[in-house]
């Protein structure tokens, strides 16, 4: 962990009055639960804190501690404090730099390889399982005490990001401090079960509907998934709750990436990637503006669905037929 960039940013949270805390589109629960974590911990030390998110929280995150305080309209006069969570650019929080206050202090707490390092201030550890674990540091050297509330958010952002413990980005460093969050006390049953287990009619219709387009290219090592406006509009789902169905394209015996194209407007689309075992879909996603990491990331396009669709997936089909070797 980088300790004096971590310091300075203490130091400029401890000295700020009021705080506006960011986190990206498509909220996960990494962003969302490190953005609350943070937010609770400087409302501890009597800040003034908004939090801002340009999407809708998803139904199996709206239990966390502090969520119904997250707003997807900007405050009329943004204070000069700004921190960035789990963002890799301003793109990913729909902001440009115009829009925010001349000589704003912007804190930029981030572990995806891909970030810009757009900052005032920049800690960005992209070894970390999650930005949860980052944030982790940051509210310890802040002094403040990890409380139930805190924990359950903090455990929660190392949980998805980590696919449960699954996925190549949990060290024996993350077990660790998931076991210092659960001496905080967290309720880690109702957690799970919030999560993993329980899903609303709409994402289980979302999921038929994106099943049921799925499609195999590259002899069964690409698998795509595509989940157009009508589907969000007929069933009255938000695009959150899409969250999750690319990895059952990615479980597919012999795939090794999966993409899920979401159609927000006709010219609007937001992708995500996953791979399995070599591909770099990070490298891929920053082909087309976006990123991550090597074995998830995302981007968005202004272009129609069938563009990018045929653009991604030739994309895609290269590198697989160059391989691993690549």
């Amino acid at each position: 962990m980088a300790n004096d960039v971590l310091n300075r940013i203490a130091s400029e949270l401890r000295k700020a009055p009021e705080v506006a805390l960011f986190s990206h589109i498509s909220p996960d629960g990494d962003c969302l639960g490190s953005m609350l974590a943070l937010g609770l911990a400087l409302e501890k030390l009597g800040k003034r804190v908004f939090l801002y998110n340009p999407d809708t929280v998803p139904h199996n995150l709206d239990f966390l501690p502090g969520a119904s305080q997250v707003i997807n309209v900007l405050p009329e006069q943004l204070p000069q404090t700004l921190c960035f969570v789990d963002c890799t650019d301003l793109r990913r929080v729909n902001l440009e730099l115009s829009q925010l206050p001349e000589n704003a202090v912007i804190l930029n707490v981030d572990h995806h390889i891909s970030n810009q390092n757009f900052g005032t201030l920049n800690c960005v550890e992209s070894t970390a399982s999650a930005s949860g674990e980052i944030v982790m540091a940051l509210i310890q050297e802040l002094g403040v005490p990890l409380d139930q509330e805190i924990a359950t958010n903090l455990y929660t952002a190392i949980i998805t990001d980590t696919g449960s413990f699954q996925y190549s980005n949990t060290k024996p460093k993350t077990h660790r401090l998931a076991a210092d969050l659960m001496e905080s006390g967290i309720d880690l049953l109702s957690i799970h079960h919030r999560i993993f287990d329980q899903k609303s009619l709409a994402q289980v219709e979302l999921l038929r509907r994106g099943l049921s387009q799925l499609k195999l290219y590259s002899d069964g090592q690409l698998a795509v998934i595509t989940l157009r406006k009508e589907d969000f509009e007929e069933i009255g789902a938000a695009e959150g709750l899409s969250e999750g169905v690319i990895n059952n394209a990615r479980s597919i015996e012999g795939v090794e990436v999966a993409v899920l194209f979401k159609e927000i407007e006709p010219q609007k689309i937001r992708i995500g990637f996953r791979s399995n075992l070599w591909f770099n879909v990070n490298e891929l996603a920053a082909r087309f503006g976006g990123g991550g990491h090597k074995r998830a990331a995302g981007c968005s396009m202004e272009v129609s669905l069938e563009e990018a669709s045929q653009s991604v997936i030739k994309a895609i089909e290269e590198e697989l037929r160059i391989g691993r070797s690549h």
